[in-house]
């Protein structure tokens, strides 16, 4: 009799599950949920996504808050074989709109049920349903999830994850660790999840603290969270570390900071870690790859450790391959075709490795601003404020920002010496692409500065 075959993702994780059984596994509030009432709300969901007539290859969207039912709705739609899309808070009302308009059969939200297009379901009706046998149904070549990358554009670029590559991913298998995972993993008794579910670093840690044994806590708002949670682990932006570090406070509980979202400096690294202490994980990826390297608290500080993928360094620029990385950009074929090269991933970061192995970042190749570890492009940012009356040309360059990490600050040539207020073209930009591609500064210029071959040259306006 032949071997069956392997299910596929998210098999892995409903075994975590399953082995868990009586064990708590998420905190929300004074409510505890078991790996065993997880896996029934998965069964559940999954029988209502199947009973509305979702299957393998059909869109859904997710707008959902953090708690348990959100976590579990993310598995079941994965367990019907969709492709799923989360939408995260902060996106405008077009841009929320292009994601729902991404072939969605179903939108699953947590109150709003309705017939408009396409079909909302809430996560209260599917619940109704009775458990079934948790059949995973995603077939290989078919895309398991699409992760907008940024907010900066009306029509966010989607990453495209097929279910083999998630399959493949190693958070819910512990043999497939690399030994900074493995590390992390001890600490994650109590880790902290806020903000979004359909964030990939939030879910993805949340998958390695089950896989390690521990509890998913929910904190409902993460400020002193650790304290009041008595958590041991969290997600962390630059900014908000800067800010944890400035206040110095005692975290007894704390075994664990991972710090996501933008480069780390090396004295900023070696502050937190002398502030703080050994806790301190500095992780680098992208949405495209997934995880590429984590700096443990040994390794040295402005790295990010010894990357377990691999990794090709070509004329400064940093390129990956990794087990779960995206194949795509939905829809997208000029820029797929700029990014993902023969099994290769370009990062359009620039970095080193150095005599010991560890990634050090050096820069970026393309134009973006990070703003609260999400990035955006500066190029539809300099199309906007262009169509205000008194702008003739745009500009836009990244800052550094204590609140945010990185800011906009643009360059402007007025049109007919009327220069623009900054507080129009911080409203005109936050309508069309959100507050965080909004300007914190707007500086008149008579012209760009030019580079050799005649383009405007952006960095000599830094």
């Amino acid at each position: 009799m032949p071997a069956r075959e392997a299910e596929p993702f998210p098999r892995a994780v409903l075994d975590v599950l399953g082995a868990a059984a009586d064990r708590p596994v998420f905190e929300h509030g004074t409510r505890v949920v078991t790996g065993g009432d997880l896996l029934d709300l998965v069964a559940r969901i999954a029988n209502g996504l199947r009973r509305n007539g979702i299957g393998p290859g059909d869109g859904v969207a997710l707008l959902l808050g953090v708690h348990p039912e959100a976590f579990a709705t993310i598995l079941a739609a994965h367990v019907v074989g969709a492709r799923v899309v989360g939408v995260r808070p902060g996106l405008t009302e077009a841009q929320v709109r292009h994601l729902l308009g991404l072939d969605i059969a179903r939108v699953v939200t947590d109150s709003g049920e309705g017939s408009e297009s396409p079909p909302r379901l809430t996560v209260a009706a599917l619940l109704r349903s009775t458990p079934a046998p948790l059949r995973c149904d995603g077939r290989p070549g078919d895309i398991a999830r699409l992760i907008h990358t940024s907010g900066s554009t009306a029509a966010p670029k989607a990453c495209a994850q097929t279910y083999a590559s998630m399959t493949n991913a190693w958070a819910a298998r512990p043999d497939a660790w690399p030994p900074a995972i493995r590390e992390l993993a001890r600490r994650l008794d109590r880790y902290l999840v806020f903000g979004s579910l359909s964030s990939q670093v939030m879910f993805e840690y949340a998958v390695i603290t089950l896989t390690a044994g521990g509890v998913v806590v929910v904190a409902d708002n993460p400020a002193d969270a650790i304290t009041r949670h008595e958590a041991t682990a969290r997600v962390i932006t630059v900014p908000a570390l800067a800010k944890l570090v400035a206040r110095s406070p005692g975290l007894p509980t704390l075994r664990a900071l991972l710090v996501s979202g933008s480069p780390l400096t090396a004295e900023r690294h070696s502050e937190a870690l002398e502030v703080l202490g050994p806790v301190v994980f500095h992780g680098y990826g992208q949405t495209e790859t997934g995880m590429i390297s984590m700096a443990t608290p040994s390794d040295p500080p402005g790295t990010v450790g010894t990357p377990p993928v691999d990794v090709d360094i070509r004329d400064g620029e940093i390129y990956v391959r990794t087990p779960a990385q995206a194949c795509c950009y939905w829809g997208n074929p000029e820029e797929s075709a700029e990014v993902f090269v023969d099994g290769w991933v370009r990062t359009r970061d620039l970095g080193h490795l150095d005599a010991r192995g560890h990634l050090r970042l050096t820069g970026r190749a393309r134009d973006v601003v990070i703003v609260n570890a999400n990035l955006h492009h500066a190029g539809p940012i300099e199309q906007v404020l262009a169509e205000h009356p008194d702008v003739a040309e745009a500009y836009v360059v990244a800052v550094p920002d204590d609140d945010t990490g990185e800011a906009v600050h643009a360059f402007v040539v007025p049109r007919r010496d009327r220069e623009p207020a900054l507080a129009e073209l911080r409203a005109l930009v936050t309508a069309r692409l959100g507050a965080a591609c909004a300007p914190v500064r707007v500086t008149a210029i008579a012209e760009p500065p030019l580079a050799p071959s005649g383009k405007p040259d952006k960095r000599q306006l830094i």
